[in-house]
C-alpha cells in the first residue's frame, strides 16, 4: 500500500488527497503538510480517531490537540464567544502561524482529551492542507513527531516517526517556516459595552511563542498580551 504521496505531481496529489479523504472517514490517521511543520491529523469529531492520534504521538489525553479550521466562519461555529481582538488578530494572521484558545461551543459532540471546556483553533496558510480541511471539515491536527522529539518538516521525517500507524503521508516538501505555530489563550477575555464602545479586560496568556512573533501580535493588542517575561514553553 502507498502511503507517502508526492503532492508536486498532479496525479500523486489527486491519489493522496482520495486515499486521505478516506482514510478520515474510517477514524484513521494523516500527515498533512502546513506552513508551520508537518501535522498528523484525525478528524475532530472522531473519538476513534484523535485516540488513535493521542497513541501514535505517545500522547496522554492531558495534551489535548488542536484544530485546524479552513475559513474563519468556522472560528464562531466551534467557539462559544470570540472576542474582538480575536477577529483582528484573525485578520491579521489567518491563514498563518497562529493558534488561538477559546472557551468551546457546549454543544459540540467531539472528544479532544481532557480540555477543560476549551479549543485551540488555527487556519494553517497552506492550499493542500486548507483543500483538505475545505473537504473534510475542522481536523484535530498536532504535530507529526513523537512526544518529546522535534516536529517533523518534511514528510520523511513524519514517516519515520509515525510509521504504518497513519494511513497516508501527503508529501509537499520541506515546511515553509520550519518552525511551530504561536499559541495564545484568550479565554480569560471578557468584553462589555460602556457607551456604545466595547471595553475589553483580562490578559491574553502565550502559551507557546512560536513562528508569529510577539511583537507582531503585541501591534494588534497592545497591552491586553501578557508581558513577555510571563510566557511559558509549551509542547510541540
Amino acid at each position: 500500500m502507498q502511503r507517502i504521496f508526492d503532492c508536486s505531481v498532479d496525479a500523486e496529489l489527486l491519489a493522496g488527497t482520495r486515499q486521505a479523504k478516506a482514510a478520515l472517514a474510517k477514524n484513521h490517521l494523516v500527515v498533512l503538510p502546513t506552513d508551520t511543520v508537518y501535522g498528523i491529523a484525525a478528524d475532530a469529531f472522531s473519538r476513534k480517531g484523535v485516540a488513535a492520534l493521542l497513541a501514535a504521538k505517545g500522547r496522554g489525553r492531558q495534551s489535548p490537540p488542536p484544530v485546524l479550521i479552513p475559513k474563519l466562519a468556522t472560528m464562531d461555529a466551534l467557539a462559544e464567544h470570540v472576542p474582538q481582538v480575536a477577529r483582528r488578530l484573525a485578520e491579521a494572521f489567518w491563514p498563518g502561524a497562529l493558534t488561538m484558545i477559546f472557551k468551546a461551543q457546549l454543544s459540540l459532540q467531539w472528544d479532544l482529551g481532557e480540555t477543560k471546556g476549551t479549543v485551540a483553533l488555527r487556519m494553517p496558510d497552506h492550499q493542500i492542507a486548507l483543500h483538505l480541511l475545505e473537504e473534510v471539515g475542522p481536523l484535530a491536527v498536532s504535530s507529526a513527531n513523537l512526544t518529546g522529539h522535534p516536529a517533523a518538516t518534511n514528510a520523511q521525517q513524519a514517516f519515520d516517526y509515525l510509521g504504518e500507524s497513519v494511513d497516508v503521508y501527503l508529501d509537499a516538501g520541506e515546511s515553509p517556516k520550519g518552525e511551530a505555530s504561536t499559541i495564545l489563550d484568550l479565554t480569560d477575555l471578557a468584553e462589555t459595552f460602556v457607551d456604545g464602545k466595547v471595553e475589553t479586560t483580562g490578559k491574553i496568556r502565550v502559551v507557546r511563542a512560536g513562528a508569529l512573533s510577539l511583537a507582531a501580535i503585541r501591534d494588534v493588542v497592545g497591552d491586553l498580551l501578557e508581558p513577555e517575561d510571563d510566557a511559558a514553553g509549551g509542547a510541540a
